[in-house]
């Protein structure tokens, strides 16, 4: 355990809401108030960030809690000027808490003469003086390779079987977890397996980078209540379009269980006026009014596991414990009451 009597909390601008509820659960983590470290992020008047940190750090175990979502560009730029803030004063060691990693789908080379700007971010992260990531379903897992320095890779899909166990009690049978591409089919299996349902897949063709030409059902959903699961929904288009795919297939219901909400564009109108019944995100990415108001997306909070992920991390236990439902079951009892 470190010299220091408590883990200090340090947040950009990017998600404050998740920050402010991670320092509130961290409090009672440590029967004592943990707060965010006193500090402003602020723009000069042509938009350069600038950030003063009013407490003393010195020898201090720091945690920046900044997702790298929209405007990805301000907010890691924000993430890269406080680590230079702390580390020019002194603290110990300065861990990244990156709930939703920006860039992470640009992992490779895709075509000629494109870059990998995930392992950009990974060198800069590294230069600014980070030495530790903690984040959550990384769109890649290889991207923790682009690190020299510890990666935590939390995972949502412990959080998720709580969910589903919940909200589907009684109608476990009749679900059937569905990947809406080839590529995620690990993930979907893995979630699979947790609540004990069979797996398809919705097989998609590309024409061009954000474009569906087309869609197949592989596996039978007829009467079944199908649960996409994914990492991450941007604009939306290819969740409905799998949702009119699977109900067309002979699926009751659809439901969607995704990581990351980044939701941009017209994603909200689409999911409204979708044959989702329901979309389950979490908060790695602050949600806006229109999400928050739209009838039929839900949101679960990640504050719970991310402040038992911080203090593992602080007392030099394992964080790998909180990849299993079972480990995580105490921490989120209010949430989802034991049967």
């Amino acid at each position: 355990m470190p010299s220091n009597s408590e883990p200090k909390l340090i947040s950009g601008n990017a998600n404050r809401p998740l920050a402010n509820a991670i320092a509130r659960r961290t409090s009672l983590h440590r029967g004592a108030s943990v707060g965010l470290v006193d500090a402003r992020v602020e723009r000069f008047n042509d938009q350069e960030i600038f950030v003063e940190v009013f407490e003393n750090v010195r020898g201090e175990d720091m945690f920046i809690i900044q997702p790298t979502s929209n405007p990805a560009n301000d907010n890691l730029m924000e993430l890269l000027i406080i680590t230079d803030a702390l580390r020019r004063s002194s603290a110990a060691r300065i861990t990244a808490v990156i709930p939703y990693f920006g860039y992470a789908r640009q992992d490779r080379r895709t075509k000629a003469r494109t870059p990998i700007s995930a392992k950009l971010v990974a060198n800069m992260l590294v230069g600014a003086g980070i030495e530790r990531v903690l984040t959550m379903d990384l769109h890649a897992a290889q991207i923790q390779g682009f690190f020299d320095i510890p990666v935590d890779n939390l995972y949502a899909s412990p959080l998720f079987t709580l969910d589903i166990k919940s909200a589907f009690n009684g109608r476990l049978d009749d679900l059937m977890v569905i990947s809406p591409d080839v590529g995620g089919v690990a993930r979907a299996r893995e979630l699979a397996q947790r609540i004990g349902c069979p797996l398809a897949i919705v097989d998609k063709r590309r024409e061009k980078p954000g474009e569906v030409a087309g869609m197949t059902v592989i596996g039978d959903v007829t009467d079944k209540t199908c649960i996409i699961v994914d990492d991450l929904c941007d604009t939306a288009g290819t969740l409905c379009k799998a949702a009119d795919v699977l109900i067309e297939a002979g699926a009751s219901e659809v439901h969607a269980y995704i990581s990351h909400g980044v939701l941009s564009g017209p994603a909200v109108g689409r999911i409204t006026s979708s044959q989702l019944k329901s979309l389950v995100i979490t908060d790695t990415i602050e949600p806006t009014a229109e999400v928050k108001g739209a009838h039929n997306i839900r949101i679960i909070p990640t504050a719970p596991i991310f402040a038992q992920a911080i203090m593992n991390i602080w007392n030099g236990t394992s964080v790998s414990s909180l990849f299993e439902t079972g480990s995580i079951e105490p921490i989120y009892e209010g949430l989802y009451p034991r049967a």
